[in-house]
């Protein structure tokens, strides 16, 4: 199929395409890398009058450091940017375990860092990486920009915060903090396919090695991420052990989801799939927070 007709600006500054969202509202559409929105265009699930094409804004495609040990990501930077740059792999390494990940190379070539998150997906790695580094989300119109926490942005399925005039210009990703380790764990029937279930964990151990904080986010269970806050809870002043870790585990599958079944996959086996990888991601996590260095 061919997308529906449409008008077609390729600004080259960020007021210009804010400008063009500003005076067509509703009507419009942002377009980043183009890796979800041209076949929801040409399978007629958006039908939007005009696309207001965000790749010839240099300006929204950087990485930077900031002053607090973390990093600013354009939200036109591409993932194999992201993939390979060396600042990411120092300061947020979970982002960097995680783009080799996402579909293949052919799309990360293409698809966009901010373009992911925006478009919301609840299978998407990003999205749920996002929350669980606790990530902010800078968001701008023509009258003015806001900040919003990754953990508020996403309102349910392809739905976030953002306004029909506004942009995504960047996500900041805090330090990690001290004694920290991470992982990523997911299944999918296919390589390079979306996730059955994915999970995404922080654990941070203090000076007597004892579980100060856990996050733990799953992806590919809900119309969003969810936040497993039952299992965080069980981990929290706890010494790391494979007891605890398994205790979390049923804990994520048994209360902090309520997948639904579809042709790919049951519910029964999305909480199977939950309790299975947050444990492997909870012992990934711990080991490496242990080995941090302080």
């Amino acid at each position: 199929m061919k997308p529906p007709p449409f008008d077609y600006y390729n600004p080259s500054s960020i007021d210009a395409a804010l400008a063009k969202l500003a005076e067509h509202g509703y009507d419009a559409k942002a377009l980043a890398g183009g890796q979800s929105l041209i076949p929801m265009l040409n399978f007629r699930l958006a039908q939007p009058e005009v696309l207001v094409d965000l790749n010839n804004i240099t300006e929204l495609a950087y990485i930077k450091p900031d002053d607090n040990g973390g990093l600013r990501l354009g939200a036109m930077t591409r993932h194999y940017q992201v993939e390979y740059d060396p600042l990411v792999a120092e300061r947020a390494p979970l982002i960097a375990e995680t783009m080799p990940q996402i579909a293949t190379t052919q799309i990360r070539s293409r698809g966009t860092f901010g373009g992911s998150i925006a478009h919301a997906d609840p299978s998407a790695e990003l999205v749920a990486i996002s929350v669980v580094l606790d990530a902010n989300c800078k968001l701008r119109s023509a009258t003015g920009t806001r900040d919003v926490k990754a953990a508020d942005f996403f309102l349910g399925m392809f739905t976030t915060q953002l306004e029909p005039e506004e942009l995504l210009v960047e996500v900041a990703i805090p330090g990690m903090p001290a004694r920290a380790g991470w992982a990523l764990k997911e299944i999918a029937r296919r390589p390079h396919d979306f996730a059955l279930v994915g999970v995404a964990a922080l654990v941070m151990l203090d000076e007597r090695n004892l579980i100060e904080d856990a996050r733990i986010v799953l992806f590919s269970v809900g119309d969003g991420p969810v936040v497993a806050q039952n299992a965080a809870n069980t981990l929290r002043g706890q010494q790391p052990a494979k007891d605890l870790f398994l205790a979390a585990a049923e804990a994520a599958g048994d209360q902090d989801v309520d997948p639904s079944s579809d042709i790919h996959a049951s519910a029964a086996y999305r909480r199977q799939l939950v309790k299975v990888l947050t444990r492997q991601a909870l012992e990934q996590a711990a080991e490496r927070a242990r080995t941090a260095k302080s």
